[in-house]
């Protein structure tokens, strides 16, 4: 009993300390001080002031658009490569596997680099085209690693199966293997999702100068501390929180049905 109670404190504890500093950003966002710090009352002043300013719900549309396209593009690919790993032969598989984690262990910093000098040589530097690569450079080795587990839980002969009863080789991938690694594509989607929202580095040394995203943004408003807008920036990031709280919880609540049904059968 001791040990239980022992374990699960030390969990809470962990727990308020990786959140303590977003849990008093939401509580700070209630208030209309300009500093963190300073309580001037309870106040829904910072979300006014928030979907009044033109320019933050600009920024803010030009962050979930960026994030959509290159979580869709980044899905794909990695889904689609992902495919291509598990179903190539084990000399092959494995260094594949090996590279497409790469992006995920190397620095970001080196990442953002390299794909500024790679889009200098080909005349595309600081353009939506980089900016939407680059996303997809830093969101589809994530997309990899959450579609393979499930490909690996899936009986490999399912596809020559459904191909000996006479699908066609598409029918049995959108028939067959797609259902069955669906939950790790969704896990990928939304990975993306959050890996792009939260990106400064890789955006900022690809994008337009005249585009911003809410990570660019904050960077500059902070740096620059006169910017007017920064008390509200407290009222999005709380709201950017418990959005993205809401769709982990609902995803997996889906996913636990999933489990349930594949369970019952």
């Amino acid at each position: 009993m001791v040990k239980k109670i022992l374990s699960v404190a030390a969990c809470v504890l962990v727990l308020l300390f990786i959140y303590s500093p977003i849990l008093l950003l939401v509580v700070y966002s209630f208030t209309e001080a300009t500093v963190i710090g300073q309580w001037t009352g309870f106040s829904f002043g910072l979300y006014g002031d928030l979907f009044r300013d033109s320019d933050i719900m600009g920024i803010l549309f030009n962050t979930i658009w960026l994030a959509l396209v290159a979580a869709v593009l980044s899905t794909i690919l990695g889904t689609a490569g992902a495919i291509g790993i598990f179903y190539s032969r084990r000399k092959v598989a494995k260094p594949l596997q090996a590279v497409s984690q790469i992006p995920v262990i190397n620095a970001e910093i080196v990442t953002a680099i390299a794909l500024a000098l790679l889009f200098s040589m080909v005349m595309l530097y600081r353009t939506y085209f980089s900016l939407i690569i680059g996303h997809m450079v830093l969101c589809t080795p994530f997309v990899v690693l959450s579609v393979m587990p499930k490909l690996k839980q899936m009986d490999p002969n399912m596809y020559e199966a459904a191909l000996d009863l006479g699908a066609s080789p598409r029918q049995a991938l959108f028939k067959v293997v797609i259902p069955q690694a669906f939950t790790g594509i969704l896990s990928g989607f939304m990975l993306s999702i959050t890996l792009s929202l939260d990106d400064y580095i890789v955006t900022a040394f690809t994008k337009p100068e005249t585009f911003d995203t809410i990570s660019t943004y904050v960077y500059n408003a902070v740096k620059n501390g006169t910017n007017s807008s920064t008390p509200a920036l407290r009222a999005l990031s709380a709201l950017i929180f418990v959005v993205m709280i809401a769709a982990v919880l609902l995803l997996n609540l889906r996913a636990r049905k999933h489990t349930k049904k594949e369970g019952a059968r």
